[in-house]
C-alpha cells in the first residue's frame, strides 16, 4: 500500500536538483547552458516564471554567479548550475560570495577535462577545484550525491546549510548521477521550504548569529547601513585594506565558522563488518559500484566509507575508519585527487591503493574493484 504522504517520481538527477531547489524556495536562477548541466537550467526556465520566480540566461558564467550574488542580497534564495569550464569561470565570484558571506547554491555537474575535454562524459576531476578553486584562505562546503534521490535530498540540504551559515554551498554532481533516471520518493508531509533569518536594524551587517546558531543577514530596506565589498572589511562592512588585524580577524572568523560547523556538515555512510581486510573510500557515481559490490559480497572482507560531504573533509572519521581495515582502496574517476587526500589523512596508518579511471565516461565497475582487493 502506498503512503498518502509520499510522492513517487521517476527523475533524472538534474531534474531532481531543479525540483528540490524550487521546493526549497529558490526563486532566482542565473546560468549559461553547458553540458551536462543544461537540464537544470531548462527546467528552471520553464517552472520559475510560473511561480513568481526569475530565470536569466546570462552571457557567460562570470555574469551568472554575479547575478546570483546580487539576487541573494536582494532577499531571494538563488542558484546557478554549470560544469567544468563554467565552474572555472565562476571561481572569483565564489570567492567574493565567501568574503561577503552571501548564501547561494552552485551546482557543478562534472565532466571530463581539462578545457573542453569530453563534454558529454563523466568524471570526478573537480574534487580539488571545488575546495581550492578560488584564491586566498577560506573553507568550502561541498556536497556530493550518488543518485537522483540523493540529488533531491542534498540540494535541499545545500540551501539549508547555505542560509544557516551565510556561505555558498557547492553541489558536486557528475554526468552519470545527473542523467541517471531513477525512483525518487518525496515526503509531502514535511515542509521543505528554507527561510532566511534576518538581523534587526542596528545589528552589525557581518558576524551576527542568533541563539540557534543561524548566521543572520541584513535586508535592504530595513534601515541597515550596508556596504558589500570583497575587500577586507570590518564587522560594519567598512573597507580596511591596510589593517592587518582586521584582515586576520575577518579571515579567521570566516574559516572558523565552517570548521566549528563540522558536526552539522560532515555526512558519510559506513557499511560492512566491524573489521575487514579492505576498506573502500568513494563518492558520487563511483560509490554506486562499491554499493553493488557490497550488496553481492558474501565474504566479510570489505568495508565501505562513502562521502556525502566532501568538504570539510572528515579527517577524524577517515582515521577511525582506517583503524578497522588492513588496507584502503580509493576508486575514482580522476588521477588521484581523492586518494591523495585520504593518504594525507591516514599518514601511513595503512596502505592506500588507488584505482584511477579517466576518459570515455566509463564507470569503474564492481569487478574492477574486486580484481584489486582479491
Amino acid at each position: 500500500m502506498s503512503n498518502s504522504n509520499e510522492e513517487v517520481e521517476f527523475w533524472q538527477g538534474n531534474q531532481a536538483c531543479a525540483e528540490a531547489a524550487i521546493s526549497a524556495g529558490c526563486r532566482f536562477f542565473a546560468g549559461y547552458p553547458i553540458t551536462p548541466a543544461s537540464e537544470i537550467a531548462e527546467i528552471m526556465s520553464i517552472k520559475l516564471p510560473k511561480i513568481g520566480g526569475v530565470y536569466l540566461q546570462m552571457e557567460d558564467e562570470i555574469a551568472a554567479i554575479s547575478a546570483v550574488i546580487g539576487s541573494s542580497w536582494g532577499g531571494v534564495l538563488s542558484m546557478t548550475a554549470t560544469s567544468g569550464p563554467g565552474f572555472s569561470l565562476m571561481q572569483e565570484g565564489i570567492g567574493y560570495a565567501i568574503m561577503t558571506e552571501t548564501p547561494c547554491v552552485i551546482v557543478d555537474v562534472q565532466r571530463a577535462g581539462p578545457s573542453t575535454g569530453q563534454a558529454t562524459k563523466a568524471a570526478q576531476g573537480d574534487f580539488m577545484q571545488s575546495r581550492w578553486g578560488t584564491h586566498g584562505d577560506y573553507e568550502s562546503i561541498v556536497l556530493a550525491p550518488n543518485s537522483a534521490r540523493e540529488t533531491y535530498e542534498l540540494t535541499l540540504n545545500s540551501f539549508k546549510l547555505s542560509e544557516r551559515l551565510r556561505h555558498p554551498v557547492i553541489l558536486l554532481s557528475d554526468e552519470i548521477v545527473a542523467h541517471s533516471r531513477e525512483r525518487v520518493v518525496i515526503d509531502k508531509s514535511e515542509d521543505s521550504t528554507v527561510r532566511r533569518r534576518y538581523s534587526k536594524r542596528g545589528d552589525l551587517p557581518y558576524g551576527v548569529v542568533d541563539s540557534e546558531g543561524h548566521a543572520l543577514m541584513p535586508r535592504f530596506g530595513d534601515g541597515h547601513d550596508l556596504l558589500i565589498t570583497g575587500s577586507t572589511h570590518n564587522e560594519k562592512g567598512l573597507r580596511k585594506t591596510a589593517d592587518p588585524e582586521v584582515h586576520d580577524r575577518l579571515v579567521r572568523r570566516l574559516s572558523t565558522k565552517i570548521q566549528n560547523a563540522r558536526g552539522l556538515l560532515e555526512d558519510y555512510q559506513i557499511t560492512g563488518p566491524a573489521r575487514a581486510k579492505w576498506g573502500v573510500v568513494s563518492f558520487g557515481s563511483t560509490s554506486r559500484a562499491v554499493n553493488e559490490l557490497m550488496a553481492n559480497n558474501s565474504e566479510p572482507t570489505l568495508r565501505s566509507f562513502r562521502l556525502r560531504t566532501l568538504w570539510p573533509f572528515p579527517d577524524d572519521a577517515i582515521r577511525e575508519f582506517a583503524k578497522s581495515v588492513d588496507k584502503l582502496m580509493v576508486p575514482e574517476l580522476s588521477l588521484g585527487q581523492l586518494s591523495r587526500e585520504v593518504d594525507r589523512v591516514v599518514k601511513g596508518m595503512v596502505d592506500v591503493v588507488p584505482l584511477y579511471k579517466i576518459g570515455g565516461g566509463l564507470m569503474i565497475e564492481p569487478d574492477e574493484i574486486l580484481s584489486v582487493i582479491s
